[in-house]
């Protein structure tokens, strides 16, 4: 197969855009489409300090790749989770440390078994709540008190078009309105202790994220899951949604835009009354203690 823009060899053929295109126009659109939707939906300025959540895998690479390559002050946290099962945190803390090592960029680690005495799998044990669950109140503390404490404005995630559509689909199968308000590429700060949250690749497919740190010679976590990921609602929804797009090309693209566009039919969250501050960590919760707090105690 050509390039659609050229006579060379396509890597890539995007269906939803009936477009095959080669390693360098694959490149441009990809860049182009990132700029895209940092302008659309005001994402980033170059005068932010951005911190990008870096898991070891593709999406988070190819995001901190990608705001390296265009221009921006971007530096990475990983958390190493302590998830021991198949070496899965210690395989993932190399990738990501080789990959700023080539680029001479800075990455921040945390050890939860150094900072707190705990890892995700012990954590776990203790709490009635899911591994995922669990896993998710760990990271949105550490991420957030990193970047509070380190000085940076913004915070970026890797999360592409799959996730946000699977997390949107979830959301409408369950109308849950409160939820459905707060989705958004970027999601602003409602405490002064808190940090607002970006999502640069949410137009993106995990199929193009993936050719992206391939032809940019990414070294990434590609042939390993979390192993605590299984059964999880995400991956329903993204297999159902694949199902869906392999019939009808671009579907999962319109069903994320257009529900951007009438994201306000949604009743917006209630509002916040006076934070309380965790007596523990300082950040806000409605509670004497976050949950994060909690978990750790």
């Amino acid at each position: 197969m050509r390039c659609s823009r050229c006579s060379r060899r396509a890597i890539i053929h995007l269906r939803s855009y009936r477009l095959a295109l080669c390693e360098e126009h694959f490149t441009e659109r990809f860049l182009k489409t990132v700029k895209r939707a940092i302008k659309d939906y005001r994402l980033l300025s170059k005068r932010d300090r951005v911190l990008v959540a870096v898991s070891g895998g593709k999406d988070s690479l190819a995001l901190w790749d990608v705001l390296l390559e265009l221009g921006y002050s971007a530096e990475g946290l990983y958390i190493d989770l302590g998830i021991g099962r198949e070496n899965y945190s210690e395989i993932s803390k190399r990738k990501a440390i080789a990959f700023a090592e080539q680029r001479n960029a800075r990455l921040r680690v945390v050890d939860l078994r150094e900072e707190y005495g705990a890892t995700i799998p012990k954590l776990a044990r203790r709490s009635t709540r899911s591994v995922c669950g669990v896993c998710g109140i760990v990271k949105r503390h550490e991420m957030n008190r990193i970047a509070l404490e380190e000085g940076y404005t913004v915070l970026a995630t890797g999360h592409n078009l799959d996730d946000e559509a699977s997390v949107l689909l979830a959301n409408l199968l369950r109308w849950n309105t409160e939820l459905l308000a707060r989705q958004a590429p970027r999601l602003e700060a409602w405490h002064p202790k808190l940090v607002p949250k970006v999502k640069p690749l949410c137009l993106l497919t995990e199929r193009e994220t993936a050719t992206y740190a391939v032809v940019r010679g990414i070294d990434y976590v590609y042939e390993l899951e979390c192993p605590h990921s299984e059964g999880a609602t995400s991956i329903t929804m993204k297999e159902a949604l694949n199902r869906i797009e392999e019939r009808s090309p671009g579907t999962k693209l319109y069903f994320y835009r257009e529900f951007l566009k009438r994201r306000s039919m949604f009743a917006p969250p209630e509002e916040r009354g006076e934070a309380i501050e965790c007596e523990v960590c300082g950040f806000p919760t409605t509670s004497q203690r976050c949950a994060f707090c909690r978990l750790v105690a």
